[in-house]
């Protein structure tokens, strides 16, 4: 399975379109090669750099099977509650110096039964035994 972005390459610079410097929109994203029996994708997006550990800027599920490409500010599926304290996506927003971003894509074996007021956590232990497969692209943003 695989992850890309046309808006930037492996270890590249994520545009200051896809933070909160610019509109803070979700870039594009391009999943592909999902195994056969995949019921459903899931996406997360964290910085491993953050002062306070790791903060997660998105929580996604229930994404068709079948998607390959999210749009620009479009992503489908359910959006949990970031760490922001809000759903949907939440751009890089480093305090200063430069953080690395994982997206990470999930292929689940079923639809999962989640509230939309969950977060990483209970998502985590949704998909406990229900990965089929996943992939990541880490992308860096600099204040």
């Amino acid at each position: 399975m695989r992850v890309s972005s046309a808006a930037f390459q492996e270890g590249g610079a994520i545009p200051e379109e896809f933070t909160c410097d610019g509109a803070d929109v979700s870039p594009p994203l391009r999943i592909e090669n999902a195994p056969t029996g995949t019921k459903s994708l899931a996406l997360t997006v964290e910085d491993p750099d953050a002062p306070s550990g790791t903060f997660v800027h998105w929580v996604v599920w229930n994404l068709s099977s079948g998607t390959r490409d999210l749009p620009k500010g479009q992503a489908g599926g359910v959006a949990g509650r970031n760490d922001f304290g809000r759903k949907g996506y939440g751009g890089p927003c480093p305090p200063s110096g430069q953080h690395r971003y994982f997206f990470k894509a999930y292929a689940v074996d079923t639809m999962l039964a989640l509230s939309s007021d969950s977060g990483k956590k209970e998502l985590e232990k949704a998909l406990k035994g229900h990965i089929l497969a996943e992939a990541r692209l880490m992308g860096i943003y600099q204040r």
